[in-house]
């Protein structure tokens, strides 16, 4: 072969192999910046860590890494698909308000130090960690649901929480001590006054919401002044609540001698009344009958006065009625207020602490609570709860309501502003989401809502979802199913980042109280009128006082306690009512 036909067989092979190259790189080119354009579309999005997950791909441009990881997280632990993430990608979810992860999210994360773990279950020491776990699920998981609570109780608070949970250990059913006060007479002598185990008896009154800011009155008041609080639960109770005290039931035994008639024990009217006809001091009741209802406030003018307290301390068994949170006027009595300031260096925190104390779902209540939670709250950014009580829909309609909530969360920024013109289905597209939780008898709220975000898209593009676990139509304050519903709706309020409440609803203070939280209050509405403005912030977290005593013991007038007690206020919703505060 000449050297001719050589050279242009190698120029010929140069060429194509220079044309084949080039074609190559700039394939390999185009293909690359095709990943990397589709990696850097999500590196906005915050993603389970490949290192979690050995299954995970991960793709790297330049010193940059974008990691994402195909979860093979089933449906349990993500429950309805988000519709804020591509199909197979898990995402982490973001830290505003009460914890956004699953339940089997948290027992999976290992980065919290055990010391801060168990601060957050127990509660900053509120909780003791003697209990049986599986007794009570809800004491040990429900740190995992809500996020730490920023107003820490007291030393003195835990203190005095310890040597109670010893008297009630000491002093509790079926002890020495209880057997031998309920067998005795119905006197007894002055000298058995100083006896070391009393006992005060909480009798249940009025709704679910009722029954709970009394039961955490009758506590503080309880541990004030030294008594073992027993709790006279029916079969519409039994189920709610885990028991709060360590190795003593809180119960109150069947056989106590007045468990079905308290007709003829005596009240405390009657012993004010024999102390003014001086009739013989020699002798006691066993059993006297303090009655604190919001319909019978003849002694309840008399109650805070410390000469009233002096009085009550020698009985071995009162027997308490009522329907209201009476803690303010506890900081009204002289001899307690010291005790109160050391317990709560924040006034505005009482409830909050001893609400948290007190009140444990039941397993089965928690079952639902968990269940509801994962399913419809868990995966959104932020949780908004609306507490709707209507007393008389026809002074205050349903669609009125709901436009007030509307023009309440617009006003507030709770909820974004709606554009009419654009269908919610581009909505699937956005990262962030809100769920709106909805507690109402009525269903007409939710589906209205629920119809309203459905059908509008909202203006910042997050997604909004609507949710209302029940609609029972009336209050059944003595059916098991109805308090457990109720309380379920309860403590799911509670786990929300923002409220907003009906006036003078016990249901909605439980909540807010619970959670830490300052409510936005609906103001009345009648007729078609939206008030304006729609609704309030409440100045503290504490439940309202409905029925406040009017009655200034030292000076032996009527006068108005904001004016003696600068961390008492009139409430928003109840003007003659008193709400606890924290004043600076």
């Amino acid at each position: 072969m000449s050297m001719d036909k050589i050279g242009l067989r190698f120029r010929t092979l140069l060429a194509v192999g220079t044309i084949t190259f080039s074609t190559l790189l700039i394939f390999t080119l185009i293909h690359q910046n095709s990943i990397f354009y589709f990696v850097d579309g999500f590196s906005s999005i915050n993603v389970l860590s490949a290192n979690n997950n050995p299954n995970a791909t991960v793709l790297k441009q330049g010193i940059k890494d974008h990691k994402i990881a195909y979860s093979s997280v089933d449906n349990k632990v993500l429950g309805d698909k988000d519709q804020n993430v591509m199909p197979g990608i898990f995402q982490q979810r973001s830290e505003i308000g009460p914890k956004t992860h699953s339940l089997e999210d948290q027992k999976k994360d290992t980065s919290q130090s055990s010391t801060s773990i168990a601060n957050d279950q127990f509660l900053d020491g509120l909780l003791v960690s003697t209990f049986d776990e599986a007794s009570c699920l809800s004491r040990y998981q429900s740190h995992l649901y809500r996020k730490a609570s920023p107003y820490k109780p007291s030393a003195y608070l835990l203190s005095k929480l310890r040597n109670y949970e010893h008297l009630h250990s000491s002093c509790g059913p079926r002890t020495k001590s209880y057997n031998k006060t309920m067998r005795k007479g119905s006197k007894f002598s002055k000298d058995d006054a100083g006896t070391k185990c009393k006992y005060l008896v909480w009798t249940p009154s009025n709704g679910l919401g009722n029954r709970m800011l009394t039961l955490a009155s009758a506590f503080l008041y309880a541990i004030l002044t030294d008594r073992v609080l027993l709790v006279k639960f029916g079969t519409d109770m039994f189920g709610l609540f885990c028991e709060p005290f360590p190795d003593s039931s809180w119960l109150l035994p069947r056989n106590f001698p007045y468990w079905k008639d308290q007709k003829h024990i005596e009240t405390y009217e009657t012993m004010l009344g024999n102390s003014k006809k001086k009739i013989s001091k020699e002798l006691l009741p066993q059993f006297l009958i303090l009655n604190l209802q919001h319909t019978h406030d003849g002694h309840n003018n008399f109650f805070h006065c410390d000469q009233s307290q002096g009085r009550l301390q020698k009985v071995p068994v009162l027997i308490l009625w009522s329907d209201q949170y009476f803690v303010p006027s506890l900081f009204m009595i002289p001899s307690f207020r010291q005790e109160l300031s050391k317990m709560f260096p924040e006034k505005d925190t009482v409830f909050h602490h001893l609400g948290r104390y007190l009140f444990h779902p039941s397993n089965a209540a928690w079952e639902q609570i968990s269940r509801i939670y994962e399913a419809h709250l868990a995966k959104a950014n932020e949780r908004i709860g609306l507490q709707i009580r209507v007393y008389n829909t026809h002074r205050s309609p349903h669609q009125t309501i709901i436009n007030e909530i509307i023009a309440c969360t617009l006003q507030h920024k709770l909820l974004p502003e709606l554009d009419v013109q654009k269908t919610a289905t581009s909505l699937l597209k956005k990262r962030t989401s809100k769920a709106v939780l909805v507690a109402s008898l009525f269903s007409e709220y939710g589906e209205k809502l629920r119809t309203i975000y459905k059908t509008s898209t909202a203006m910042t593009g997050e997604l909004i979802k609507v949710y209302q676990p029940s609609h029972e139509g009336r209050q059944k304050s003595n059916n098991d199913t109805h308090n457990i519903k109720a309380w379920t709706e309860i403590y799911l309020l509670s786990l929300c980042d923002a409220l907003i409440t009906s006036p003078k609803s016990t249901f909605g203070y439980v909540a807010h109280g619970l959670g830490g939280l300052k409510p936005w209050i609906l103001q009345r509405a009648y007729g078609e009128t939206i008030p304006n403005p729609p609704c309030q912030r409440v100045m503290s977290m504490e439940p309202c006082f409905h029925y406040p005593p009017k009655y200034d013991c030292k000076a032996n007038n009527t006068v108005d306690f904001t004016s003696l007690f600068h961390h008492m206020k009139h409430c928003e919703d109840v003007s003659s009512g008193l709400r606890l505060v924290n004043a600076n």
